[in-house]
């Protein structure tokens, strides 16, 4: 009876063929792709990058004819912060020359990186520290300074720049790619980020077995991140470095105090290691000495307690002022533990800082203050969709080029979220600048002695996207 009923009943619409049927082909004209993406060759522009680069790089151009190295290079850092992976993926640019001008083959963009020796990797450094310093005072001229870094709920005074490893597999047999400690095989680059604005200021390569706390390589990244920032903020700027364990060996924390005398004012707050000296110090300390410790908005974070240890460790030969700060806390499922962590029922870390009590804030601020510093790990997440997270070649040198314009790909999304956005895509990570407004497609239209690129009508993010190009444009340019 019932499966009458049932074979009685009318038919239930379909609700799955929502789509019209089409038809493809492949024969579209005046159709661009990724014409967001134009957007930041013409902030490279802008900001003088190109114009740069091209001086960085015109020994390699002797007799004046072809491709711009520089201009390879601004395209090439172009293609990575719209998400490229490969120097094949130039294919993008190249293929919409309305768009996007004429760019280099994939030969001659390979040729462009391997002309890049220890001379020229020096002067595309120099380089972006010129542009960098072209858009901070853009930035200040428009109304938009440097942000603040935060932490704890509050501001933090001056620069924050953090400095963090990360490895970086390699698939193939790579010049100096080695086994790492992950039992991996890949490079181990060593990176220091603007936390202000998530610029990239530096960057080296190194092979997958290098020291994780070795202080040459830290000091010379940090120097290198120094250099990129501009003279009126160097010199003057309260400057905080911050690391994990790896910084805090006392070789590199001696050449940071060492900064001062050069007028930088440079204060660290560096992870330390949980030494049998230390855990007799936290042995001995009274209930009453510890405090509750803050979320990043500034509440109180539930079972965290932190407390000082200066005067109960030795820090002899650390910088002097050099403080010494535990937070203890509940461990979360799956935490890994050691095994004074297990015997006290707490998880315990430790951190190292010459920020003074008078006027450096509570002790839970210096330490939600260094807790901040996880925030190098989206940075670095990011950057590895942005380039670095694969690299091109066998050939190291070709390599360490990349990572440099890896770096030079985030400082054009940085800038362009300074400069150019408002709202939430100022704070967007690439992946939805990408997604959002490099991606966007358009129709080009030629009209007065005129080339129009015309955004979608109905693209979402049109309005943001349209007002960026005229804000690009209403950018005051430097004087020639």
């Amino acid at each position: 009876m019932r499966g009458r009923e049932r074979s009685n009943a009318s038919p239930l619409p379909d609700t799955t063929r929502s789509r019209p049927k089409l038809v493809v082909s492949a024969d579209g004209n005046g159709v661009a792709n990724h014409a967001g993406s134009r957007l930041l060759a013409d902030l490279a522009d802008a900001t003088s990058l190109t114009s740069a680069f091209s001086e960085a790089l015109h020994r390699l151009r002797p007799r004046g004819t072809g491709h711009d190295p520089g201009c390879v290079a601004v395209d090439l850092a172009v293609m990575l912060a719209d998400g490229g992976e490969a120097i094949a993926d130039l294919a993008v640019l190249r293929d919409q020359r309305d768009v996007f001008g004429p760019v280099a083959s994939t030969p001659t963009a390979w040729r462009a990186l391997a002309g890049i020796d220890t001379t020229a990797l020096n002067a595309l450094r120099a380089a972006r520290a010129q542009a960098r310093e072209i858009a901070w005072l853009q930035a200040d001229e428009t109304g938009h300074p440097i942000l603040a870094s935060h932490a704890g709920g509050r501001e933090l005074p001056g620069l924050v720049l953090d400095i963090d490893a990360t490895l970086v597999a390699c698939h193939s047999e790579k010049e100096q790619a080695a086994a790492t400690y992950k039992r991996g095989f890949g490079y181990y680059p060593l990176l220091c980020f603007l936390d202000n604005t998530g610029e990239a200021l530096a960057g080296i390569l190194r092979p997958g077995n290098a020291g994780a706390n070795t202080a040459a390589d830290h000091i010379t990244v940090l120097d290198q991140a120094l250099a990129q920032i501009p003279d009126a903020h160097r010199h003057g700027t309260e400057i905080l470095v911050r690391a994990d364990s790896a910084g805090g060996t006392k070789a590199f924390l001696a050449h940071l105090r060492a900064l001062r005398q050069r007028g930088i004012q440079t204060t660290f707050s560096v992870g330390h290691a949980v030494t049998e000296q230390v855990r007799k110090a936290i042995r001995v300390l009274p209930d009453q000495v510890w405090h509750p410790a803050l979320e990043q908005d500034g509440t109180l974070r539930v079972g965290a307690e932190v407390a000082e240890l200066t005067g109960l460790a030795d820090l002899t030969g650390y910088p002097d002022g050099t403080r010494i700060i535990v937070r203890r806390e509940r461990p979360h499922p799956g935490a890994q533990l050691s095994l004074f962590d297990q015997d006290e029922g707490m998880r315990h870390q430790v951190f190292l800082t010459d920020t003074p009590v008078a006027g450096g804030g509570s002790l839970q601020d210096l330490e939600v203050r260094h807790r901040a510093h996880a925030r190098v790990e989206d940075h670095i997440r990011c950057g590895k969709s942005t380039g670095f997270g694969r690299f091109p070649s066998r050939r190291f040198a070709i390599n360490q080029a990349w990572l440099e314009l890896s770096l030079t790909a985030i400082d054009l999304l940085a800038w362009a979220r300074t400069l150019l956005l408002d709202g939430e895509l100022a704070t967007a990570e690439p992946k939805r600048l990408r997604y959002r407004l490099l991606h966007a497609a358009a129709r080009i239209t030629r009209g007065a002695r005129r080339l129009r690129l015309r955004i979608a009508a109905t693209w979402p993010w049109r309005h943001e996207l349209t007002a960026a190009f005229s804000r690009l444009v209403a950018l005051p340019r430097p004087a020639t």
